[in-house]
């Protein structure tokens, strides 16, 4: 089952802390920033489900940072900050947060926050498509199940995990360290050799190694994309 990953940014260390291992402990992947322009370098390379941003930050306080990612992105975003007033808060959601949490905060109240934003923006992905149905190959992401030629396909669970997030995004390039941070976690996400090995294996099960029209496409240096079903498949 796909990670959703998490970014988190704040410059208070015991707070980093307590936020990544409370999201990581409710089963999301995580990753860090200790200022604004690092957290929007982290934006831009590991393309997030959610972005948690502390607003008074050295370097790039949250708000520039948040406006930044949203010069390029529609991810959700939580302001997670000592600024407790009303017009703070208004200000920070007229700047594009989908939520403004206080600090002192209950972690478990923040991972619920996160999952309700989850839960909502679930579905709105670059696919919404749960069955993939190409010429020879079908992929249901709800059943989990592939078949090749009408013949069910067997694959190892980590197989099926590069499957499920190249297909559930299908139609969009997936980054190297965005597919290696979702499957085994961010301190694997420059080990691309990972990638290739699990690609190659998929390749040859769905009989996709010598397509000259390959389901699953690789962009060098870059990552991978799994094209959408044309509509008459």
């Amino acid at each position: 089952m796909r990670k959703h990953l998490i970014l988190v940014a704040d410059d208070d260390a015991p707070i980093l802390r307590l936020v990544r291992a409370k999201l990581q402990t409710d089963g999301y992947a995580v990753v860090t920033a200790t200022n604004g322009a690092e957290a929007v370098e982290t934006a831009e390379r590991e393309r997030p489900d959610l972005v948690i941003l502390d607003i008074m930050m050295p370097v790039m306080d949250g708000l520039e940072a948040m406006k930044h990612i949203r010069q390029v992105s529609t991810v959700p975003i939580i302001l997670l900050t000592a600024r407790a007033s009303g017009s703070d808060k208004i200000r920070g959601l007229d700047q594009g947060a989908d939520d403004y949490v206080t600090k002192p905060f209950d972690p478990d109240e923040l991972s619920a926050r996160v999952a309700a934003i989850m839960r909502r923006v679930s579905g709105s992905g670059s696919s919404s498509l749960q069955i993939l149905n190409y010429p020879n190959v079908t992929v249901d992401l709800t059943n989990r199940s592939v078949t090749v030629n009408g013949d069910e396909m067997q694959l190892s669970r980590t197989e099926w995990e590069v499957l499920y997030q190249l297909a559930s995004n299908a139609g969009r390039v997936m980054l190297h360290s965005e597919l290696l941070s979702r499957i085994w976690g961010p301190e694997f996400r420059d080990e691309t050799y990972y990638l290739r090995t699990w690609v190659s294996r998929i390749r040859k099960k769905l009989g996709d190694q010598d397509n000259e029209a390959p389901l699953i496409r690789t962009f060098p240096g870059v990552g991978y994309r799994m094209e959408l079903p044309s509509e008459d498949s």
